[in-house]
């Protein structure tokens, strides 16, 4: 049966990836999973299919899940991200573990929404039961070498911290509504909304005037004194001596030179609680790298524990990198007799060679034609 226009179609948002595509993403993907095993973290993988009482609690305002009906009647989700799964998984087999613990991941996360992709691949790191600073750079850090260790040259990383918002909202007295409002517009980096909500807040001019500086607020550790004669509150206080310590070992690392201090920087998942980072390459108009601190979803699954880590948008850096010819089989084996064909190829192969079978009897004329369209440097007749 003939399908019709739109089972010649994939749903929006939705892409296939060429051989060629698929061999820049598999390279890209090892090379940074082999990084992350060099800092000492170990691949997990988890169900692309959660239950929505796993992954929908912090996407209610936002509702971006694809969902189904499983045979129960239960509601399930395709998972919109990696760090929630992560947590169940530590939560539940992985509980009782030595802390903390390094997990990383290469896994593909579906999203509903409106922007260009909504199936995209991931590779990220989660690093579990410590609240140290010096666990939030080992992360960034991490980020840091893993960008530049594709051949990335012009990318820029911006740190902020959470508490910063948070402590302003705190002190100001602002309504959860709008503060939840206004946190969304900062994620989406959407000042016109900023600025409406920030004039609908009815909050003293001060503070919407610091709030209107936040996105435009970035620098080296300068503008860390600055935020300190804000307020005197000890969130904000305690949030800037944090980014303080970060940026510290940030150099000992090696790589303070490719992150800036950002105050504007909003996370879009609530989960986040302290330091927060974006990485972005030269081209692109949004984060291929998003991370930070989440030291409260662990209470949601009755083990609390602080946590940190990142994921990379590896599928948005593919444009990035020059498609190349796939790699062709090393011969084409080709003849009269095709049991002695099969035989042939069989042999090849256990030596560790990629080999091409022609279909079928084909004269030589033919085979070498093949073996040029496709690339294959060496043809094998079998008499």
């Amino acid at each position: 049966m003939l399908r019709t226009n739109l089972g010649q179609r994939i749903p929006e948002g939705m892409r296939d990836l060429l051989p060629e595509e698929i061999t820049i993403q598999e390279r890209l993907e090892a090379e940074i999973l082999t990084l992350f095993r060099q800092w000492s973290y170990q691949k997990v993988s988890t169900p692309t299919l959660e239950f929505t009482a796993c992954v929908q609690p912090d996407l209610e305002q936002d509702d971006s899940l694809y969902k189904f009906f499983d045979r129960e009647g239960r509601i399930l989700a395709m998972r919109p991200e990696l760090t929630t799964p992560i947590a169940r998984l530590v939560s539940t087999r992985m509980r009782g573990a030595a802390l903390p613990l390094r997990l990383c991941y290469g896994a593909d996360v579906y999203r509903n929404t409106s922007v260009r992709h909504r199936e995209f691949r991931q590779v990220g790191v989660e690093l579990v039961g410590s609240a140290q600073e010096l666990a939030d750079a080992e992360v960034i850090a991490l980020a840091v070498e893993a960008i530049a260790g594709l051949g990335l040259k012009n990318y820029q990383f911006n740190l902020g911290h959470m508490g910063i918002f948070s402590g302003l909202m705190l002190e100001a007295g602002v309504d959860e509504g709008i503060q939840a409002k206004l946190e969304e517009a900062l994620a989406r980096k959407d000042m016109v909304g900023v600025e409406s909500w920030v004039r609908q807040s009815g909050l003293p001019g001060r503070v919407q005037e610091l709030l209107m500086r936040l996105p435009h607020f970035h620098g080296g550790e300068e503008i860390l004194d600055e935020v300190l004669e804000w307020s005197a509150r000890p969130a904000i206080r305690e949030a800037v001596e944090s980014l303080r310590r970060i940026y510290k070992y940030l150099s000992d690392f090696g790589i303070q030179e490719n992150v800036s201090l950002d105050l504007g920087i909003m996370r879009g998942f609530s989960y986040y609680t302290g330091a927060v980072f974006e990485g972005y390459v030269a081209g692109m108009g949004f984060p291929v790298v998003e991370g930070g601190r989440y030291d409260t979803l662990y209470s949601d699954f009755g083990v609390p524990q602080p946590a940190t880590g990142f994921a990379i948008h590896l599928g948005n850096l593919l444009e990035q990198f020059p498609l190349l010819p796939t790699e062709s089989a090393d011969v084409l084996v080709y003849g009269s007799d095709e049991t002695k064909i099969i035989r042939e190829c069989q042999t090849l192969r256990a030596k560790g060679k990629r080999v091409e079978m022609a279909l079928g009897v084909v004269d030589n004329e033919v085979a070498h034609n093949m073996a040029l369209q496709k690339r294959i440097p060496e043809v094998h007749c079998v008499e």
